[in-house]
Formats: C-alpha cells, sequence, structure tokens
C-alpha cells in the first residue's frame, strides 16, 4: 500500500529500514520499540512505520486511529510481559527464585523500557491506569503466588510488595547501566534474606 501522504517523487527513494515484518503483531513490536526510545508521546503511525520498515498507510489501515495504535500497543506489552515473567521462571525453592531476571532484562529490554515509560505516562494520562494496573496487579499475585511455594507458608502484601520492589529496582538498574553481574550478587543476597525467612518466618507471615 503507497502510503498517501508521501510525495510521488519520494516513493521509490524512501530509505527503508530492516523489514521485521508486515502483521499486526509485527508492528506491535515495532510500537514497543518507538516508546523504549522515544517515550509514548513519540508513539505516531510515521514512526511506527519507519521503525518497522512499511507504508505510513500500512500502519493506519491496521490501527485507524493514534488512540487506538496506542491502546493496543500498551495491551500487547502487557501480554508479552507476563509470558516472559522472570518471577515464573526457576525452582521451587528460594535458591531458584527470579532465577531468569538478569536474562529477561538482557533479551527483552525494549519491552522492559517500555513499562517504564508507561509508568511515567500513566502519571499524564489517567486512562492508561486500567492497563497499568491490570500488569502490575498481575505481577504482584505472581510475587505472592511464588514466595509463598519457595517459604512454603503464605506471605502477606507487605513482604511480598517489598520483594517485588526490590526486583524491580534491580530491572530498572541493569536496563540503565548494564552490568548484569551486580543484578545477580544482588539477587545471591535477596535469596539468602528470604533463606533466613523460610527458616524463621516470626511475625512476617499472614494470619
Amino acid at each position: 500500500m503507497t502510503d498517501p501522504a508521501e510525495p510521488a517523487g519520494e516513493r521509490g527513494t524512501r530509505k527503508r529500514v530492516t523489514n521485521y515484518g508486515t502483521g499486526r503483531v509485527a508492528l506491535l513490536d515495532a510500537a514497543v520499540r518507538v516508546v523504549a526510545r522515544g517515550g509514548l508521546r513519540k508513539l505516531t503511525y510515521r514512526a511506527v512505520a519507519e521503525e518497522a520498515g512499511v507504508t505510513h498507510g500500512l500502519v493506519v489501515h491496521h490501527f485507524g486511529s493514534r488512540d487506538t495504535l496506542i491502546a493496543e500497543a500498551v495491551d500487547h506489552a502487557v501480554r508479552s510481559s507476563l509470558r516472559v515473567n522472570a518471577l515464573d521462571t526457576g525452582t521451587e525453592t528460594v535458591d531458584g527464585f527470579a532465577a531468569g531476571l538478569g536474562e529477561m532484562v538482557e533479551t527483552g529490554p525494549d519491552l522492559q523500557a517500555f513499562q517504564y515509560e508507561l509508568l511515567l505516562e500513566a502519571r499524564r494520562r489517567p486512562e492508561l491506569m486500567p492497563h497499568l494496573r491490570a500488569l502490575y496487579e498481575e505481577y504482584f499475585d505472581s510475587a505472592t503466588r511464588r514466595l509463598s511455594r519457595v517459604l512454603s507458608r503464605p506471605v502477606d502484601r507487605g513482604l511480598s510488595r517489598l520483594v517485588f520492589a526490590a526486583l524491580e529496582g534491580l530491572v530498572l538498574h541493569q536496563l540503565v547501566f548494564g552490568e548484569r553481574e551486580v543484578t545477580e550478587e544482588a539477587l545471591s543476597e535477596l535469596r539468602a534474606l528470604l533463606e533466613g525467612l523460610s527458616e524463621d518466618p516470626g511475625d512476617s507471615a499472614g494470619s
């Protein structure tokens, strides 16, 4: 499909980037990459088209409006994030807790960056909050379930949120600074703390 907004003389000379595919999912993946680099305000038909190596008109054809593009990109990122959730990887022991965290950041940095951009943008665009809340409720539930299994006891909300916040901070720091080895060192310390809770629950267990 020819981009109707593109002058005829430029159609044959437009520089094309690597073509990741022209299907809807490929365009949504391109949208995630655009937001990861430039924030949600940079998410336009033309930016997605350039990233995916397709015409502006094709993106319009698939999504119809920018609001639809934003909503579907957010939904796509949420589904993708839940599929690669590091809390649901590893063994059922403290030693294996969040074992895939460092690799998750290395292999999917754009997806992680998209989520942080969404967090910031939701403060300015309240309509994004339901998407964000749905994603994080899944994360919180996953953290609670996983901790309950590895500690072999009920886990209250405070402990679950504390551990999740530590993991999210590690993701952000690795995303910005690299240093996966620091992530792994911090995870070892976190597991040691959890091991102590497993051996001596104290007052942390839920009633």
